[in-house]
């Protein structure tokens, strides 16, 4: 009956996109051009059908057998008597008897289309709410077994590294006793254990690469400003972790370089085609000639120093620097109390909260000049301004900026 009154409707094939709309969902097997023409129900749709019922309703009451002419000829010149018109309406109904019934069964026969068609889009936007909460709980685990086997995988590698040197110096020194020197190499490689896991970390306290890329995008125009990342005075990343800076440079058409100790993310880095070295921030800089850089950049490094290696820093990367080159340096902001109180201590590796005037003291002490402070990535939430003062404060302390760079220039 569907299908003779409405052959736009076929309930067979709507059935059968259901079926494999949910075995695509259940399998993740479904040829993709099963579902090409998959219908998408929403509210509307089903408001749709109760427009289309009232039409259906209202075209049943005016199949009905007539019982009052229509009003507009009850008019001059129409208007005639009583009789007449019961005369008229019986002859009416005499003549469109048989049209009226084709009427009648063509409402009924559509209003129990409408009806099953209803029942099947209910069904249907119920399937596609379970669906769109599966896909989104699937989702979910995809990405946490993402995170997983990507931490698994660098853990792996670097646990395979390990023993493949315990091995190798096991296998010069046997059958006698390990040198001071090869106990030293163990020793040294202590400090790599935890390489996979800093990984893991900054994937998910850092941010999306892509993220991390626009922020740092911010520094571009200060670099070609200053007109270093040239052949004679390239630029220096300290602690260039997964190379964001580094690959934005490159793009730029800068000279650029990148330290780690972490060599996870250095094998990372080289798979992007960055030039990277493995060695000690302070080791590097101290071995590098006077007036050798155009740049020294170091992002979220210095928070992890004990004070006088960062003053050591800071002298060493003055010494390197070429006249008119310029030192960044991006760290937490510990003036936005959600920072300074808590997101600091996220990582452990993280000494103590550097606040933006000891930085530019610091800087201006060993010999930048200019210095300047710039907060940087607020709070994307913030309190309800009604133009108090509490709300002001409230917006800067805990939804100010989360960062803040200090940018000093050697004279």
């Amino acid at each position: 009956m569907i299908e003779a009154n409405n052959p736009e409707i076929n309930v067979d094939e709507l059935m059968q996109k259901i079926q494999e709309e949910v075995a695509r969902r259940n399998n993740l097997a479904v040829p993709e051009s099963a579902n090409s023409n998959f219908v998408n129900i929403t509210p509307a749709n089903l408001m749709n059908l109760n427009q289309i019922e009232a039409l259906l309703n209202n075209a049943e009451l005016k199949s009905q057998v007539r019982t009052e002419i229509p009003p507009k000829f009850n008019r001059f010149p129409f208007k005639v008597s009583k009789g007449l018109q019961k005369f008229a309406l019986k002859l009416y109904s005499f003549l469109f008897k048989e049209q009226r019934a084709v009427n009648f069964s063509l409402i009924q026969a559509l209003k129990e289309s409408l009806t099953l068609n209803r029942h099947l889009s209910e069904q249907l936007y119920a399937i596609q709410a379970q669906m769109k909460t599966t896909s989104e709980r699937l989702q979910a685990v995809d990405d946490r077994y993402i995170k997983n086997d990507s931490y698994l995988k660098n853990d792996l590698a670097q646990q395979k590294r390990l023993i493949t040197l315990f091995l190798e110096e096991a296998r010069q020194r046997l059958p006698e006793p390990f040198a001071s020197e090869q106990l030293q190499t163990f020793v040294n490689e202590n400090q790599h254990l935890l390489d996979a896991f800093y990984v893991a970390f900054e994937d998910r306290f850092r941010g999306r690469r892509d993220d991390i890329v626009e922020r740092l995008k911010f520094y571009l125009p200060r670099i070609a400003q200053a007109q270093v990342g040239t052949q004679d005075f390239p630029i220096l990343d300290l602690g260039c972790g997964r190379g964001e800076w580094l690959e934005l440079l490159r793009d730029a058409g800068c000279i650029a370089k990148g330290l780690d100790i972490n060599r996870v993310m250095l094998d990372q880095c080289q798979a992007r085609g960055l030039e990277v070295i493995e060695s000690d921030v302070i080791a590097y800089l101290t071995s590098l000639p006077d007036a050798s850089l155009g740049a020294v950049t170091g992002f979220h490094i210095i928070e992890h120093l004990p004070f006088p290696l960062l003053m050591k820093l800071f002298n060493e990367t003055l010494r390197v620097l070429k006249p008119g080159g310029l030192a960044i340096f991006e760290t937490p902001n510990p003036q936005n109390l959600l920072v300074g109180s808590n997101n600091f201590y996220l990582d452990p590796s993280h000494l103590h909260p550097l606040p933006s005037l000891l930085s530019e003291f610091l800087l201006e002490h060993i010999g930048f000049y200019p210095v300047e402070i710039v907060d940087l990535n607020p709070n994307q939430d913030s309190c309800p301004d009604n133009g108090s003062k509490l709300a002001e404060l409230v917006n800067n302390y805990f939804y100010g900026p989360q960062d803040y760079a200090v940018i000093g220039y050697k004279v």
